[in-house]
């Protein structure tokens, strides 16, 4: 047990997103035999590498600022055997400049502004025409109490599902396929977020990170439990006539 607690290491993914999920959106994106995949804020790019795998024809990238998921990236990419054709890069999403055939951008729609709308603006410079954008980000549609107190201004101002591909139809873009993560996919997020402070605090007594964990679990089970929710957008950049 170490002396800190763990870092992301009970997600698979960084956001709400499943095997079966993830396995799909590869799958699709991999059949538009894309030559090039970037992925922003990849993290430890776990859907990248699941894409490399079903698209042997393609060389990717993923872009992030946090050196630790990068190096968890490129260990798996050496798992799957796709590491010769997957390259995990330090650089903050806002000065990538080439344009790739599949972009991905799940819940960093942040490196290019304040907006979904911002964002879905710049990247639409990183899509080849044809090519396709997969964006995951946060929505807002209450269906249940709410705690207003719980909850910050940021989340509350984002936009319902509808609203997001407005935003991405407004943008440009053809929405080929929408989704949002179920109930079993935001609390396993929501825990397994949590479970590197929890498996910790078994073993340490730490006021600090206590009131951490009880803080963000109240701010979810209380607060944004019953509004927030997550989309994955698969959006196409229409090919010039």
């Amino acid at each position: 047990m170490t002396d800190t607690p763990g870092f992301y290491e009970h997600l698979t993914f960084n956001a709400p997103l499943s095997d079966a999920r993830a396995d799909a959106l590869a799958g699709r994106l991999a059949a538009a035999a894309p030559s090039t995949v970037l992925d922003v804020g990849c993290g430890w790019g776990q859907l990248l590498v699941r894409i490399a795998a079903r698209a042997p024809g393609a060389t990717s990238l993923g872009v992030d600022t946090e050196e630790r998921h990068l190096e968890r990236g490129r260990a798996r990419a050496q798992e799957l055997g796709v590491s010769e054709r997957v390259t995990f890069q330090n650089l903050p999403g806002g000065e990538v400049s080439e344009p790739a055939d599949v972009v991905i951008c799940i819940g960093s729609s942040h490196a290019f502004g304040d907006s979904p709308a911002e964002a879905l603006a710049a990247l639409m410079s990183l899509v080849r025409p044809g090519g396709r954008l997969v964006l995951g980000e946060g929505t807002w549609e209450v269906r249940g109490p709410v705690q207003p107190e719980l909850v910050w201004d940021d989340v509350v101002a984002l936009p319902s599902v509808a609203g997001l591909v407005d935003l991405a139809v407004e943008a440009g873009f053809r929405p080929l396929w929408t989704e949002t993560a179920n109930e079993d996919e935001l609390f396993a997020f929501e825990s397994g977020y949590l479970a590197d402070l929890e498996e910790w605090l078994l073993h340490h007594d730490d006021a600090e990170v206590r009131a951490r964990a009880d803080q963000h679990r109240k701010r979810w089970l209380h607060g944004y439990r019953n509004a927030f929710g997550f989309a994955y957008l698969t959006l196409g950049v229409p090919a010039p006539s």
